[in-house]
């Protein structure tokens, strides 16, 4: 490891190879010193050695998109997903406050049960009904009950140029199949990573790197693209987009046919309702979030390249 450096911030990103962290790696580099650590380097599962590490490297901003995300084997891992989402995040809230460090925590639509009508707020009430749920709002409660200063992003529908996600898989489908069916009765934004990221610099830079600390607008906020649509809606515009560029696709946009969650049934139920209400962190920190067509498309033209 390299030893912080004397003029610059040093900002430590965990799960490093993940999407979300694979898009810090760039976003936050003209910040400071990063330190991106993959899962080898950095075990959320050993909270002890976790906390060693930090306190070692004594960053100035904790940056943690490192995730137990696979939502259906959390059904029956629940340890380690509790592991890495609910203690993991507490742990490093802790080791933040010590330092006098940011730390910035992602959560997830999860936490609610789905079953409002309306974009969630913030305030509203938490509910979840996965594992993943439960392990994701254990990380939340974990980091508020620390005292340090964090800043924990709810998203929704990750979707990045590195690694793998919902629109890399309805295009490597739609390489192979003729028809595709996709549920239309969940609703959402996709959101990419990149997004993510760059809003996640642009507040560390803006609100604590070169702002008043103690002023720092710490809690829960909801990051999200704009609009919203559902999983075939998602899928009907990545094949469409597709296809204009140029892609060799068996199925087309007209192909793919809507059906109900019901018709596909898996281990975790999802929520049906995942609009985040983004308005808390447009207001605070003067922020503008494009329509989630927008981001797609800027994938789309990433991954077809």
């Amino acid at each position: 490891m390299r030893p912080k450096a004397s003029t610059a911030p040093t900002l430590l990103v965990t799960g490093s190879k993940g999407q979300v962290g694979f898009e810090l790696r760039r976003s936050l580099a003209p910040l400071g010193h990063v330190v991106a650590l993959d899962r080898s380097r950095c075990d959320l599962t050993q909270p002890e050695a976790l906390r060693a590490l930090v306190r070692e490297l004594r960053p100035d901003v904790i940056v943690n998109p490192a995730a137990y995300t696979a939502v259906d084997k959390a059904e029956t891992d629940a340890y380690t997903a509790f592991a890495v989402n609910g203690v993991a995040p507490g742990v490093l809230a802790e080791v933040a406050r010590e330092l006098g460090s940011l730390l910035v925590h992602y959560s997830t639509d999860y936490v609610f049960d789905g079953a409002g009508q309306g974009m969630y707020a913030e305030t509203d009430a938490v509910n979840p009904q996965s594992v993943y749920g439960k392990s994701k709002l254990a990380g939340e409660q974990a980091v508020a009950a620390s005292g340090a200063a964090a800043l924990v992003l709810r998203t929704c529908w990750v979707a990045g140029a590195h690694g793998g996600n919902f629109a890399k898989t309805m295009l490597r489908l739609a390489r192979e199949r003729d028809s595709l069916r996709v549920i239309a009765d969940q609703f959402g934004a996709p959101t990419t990573a990149a997004l993510i990221a760059d809003v996640t610099a642009q507040i560390v830079a803006r609100h604590w790197l070169h702002g008043r600390r103690e002023a720092f607008p710490a809690g829960i906020y909801h990051l999200a693209a704009g609009g919203e649509t559902t999983w075939h809606g998602y899928a009907s515009h990545v094949i469409a987009g597709a296809a204009a560029r140029g892609a060799v696709l068996k199925a087309s946009a007209a192909s793919i046919e809507p059906i109900p969650a019901t018709a596909y049934p898996l281990p975790a139920p999802r929520p049906a309702n995942s609009r985040l209400d983004t308005t808390r962190l447009r207001d605070t920190f003067d922020i503008h979030l494009p329509a989630w067509e927008e981001g797609i498309d800027l994938l789309l033209d990433q991954i077809l390249s």
